[in-house]
């Protein structure tokens, strides 16, 4: 286990935050901010998270920073050692395998069930959706592609309509966002392509062709889409102490 982490780039984000965490809800704001710390990558694998310096430096009493912490935790994005604190979760190979397994039948299935009953108006929904994609690839926003990328496969499980299927799904998201296995943010290749990709799943299903669309979308939960190759490039470890 890493050692407490040093002053980084993510205590410059809470001393320029500090002001707008008040006018909101403080615990939903400060939940905000450490999830797009870990998902940007300014807490890195292994990283402590120290609930009193972070109130301290937001100017914020602990308890609002304790219930951000224990949703990230339950999100699995961060796990929590006995008599030693919380640490960003690490991400292992074999468990983004794990999820992944897990993840093609259920794309299977929601593609199959979505492409027999989808209507225009959800059509436009997820057409809106790869707009963002667009849109935040340009940014090169790498946690509202992230976002925006996971609320695309949410609606086309929800839009197949099984509610069984929508909870197992449910089950499965918060644990692809931990092992980042959906819009990788250390993928290096073209998110132009990575949205584009998305586009080509609203065609399929907009075609109607249960089979076809099947497939493609369990190519896209296997990482057998046609899109640039992943290659992982770590970032310094940072975080605060």
């Amino acid at each position: 286990m890493a050692s407490t982490p040093q002053v980084s780039g993510f205590a410059s984000r809470l001393a320029t935050s500090k002001d707008s965490v008040r006018p909101i809800l403080i615990s939903d704001r400060v939940y905000e901010l450490l999830r797009q710390a870990i998902v940007e990558g300014d807490l890195a694998p292994n990283d402590r998270v120290v609930e009193s310096e972070i109130a301290r430096r937001l100017g914020v009493s602990q308890a609002p920073v304790r219930e951000a912490v224990k949703q990230l935790a339950r999100e699995g994005l961060l796990m929590h050692v006995p008599r030693r604190g919380h640490f960003v979760v690490e991400i292992s190979t074999r468990d983004a395998d794990y999820a992944r397994q897990v993840r093609e039948p259920l794309e299977r299935l929601g593609a199959t069930l979505a492409a027999a009953c989808v209507t225009a108006e959800q059509l436009d929904e997820l057409d809106a959706l790869v707009a963002e994609l667009h849109e935040a690839g340009r940014a090169n926003d790498v946690g509202r592609f992230r976002d925006v990328d996971i609320a695309f496969h949410t609606r086309v499980v929800q839009i197949a309509g099984n509610p069984f299927l929508t909870r197992m799904w449910e089950v499965l998201e918060p644990n692809l966002r931990a092992l980042r296995a959906i819009a990788d943010p250390l993928f290096e290749g073209d998110w132009r392509a990575m949205a584009d990709e998305h586009g080509r799943l609203v065609a399929l299903l907009r075609a109607g062709d249960p089979a076809t669309a099947a497939d493609a979308f369990a190519d896209h939960a296997a990482g057998r889409s046609p899109v640039p190759d992943r290659r992982v490039q770590r970032k310094p470890a940072s975080s605060v102490t």
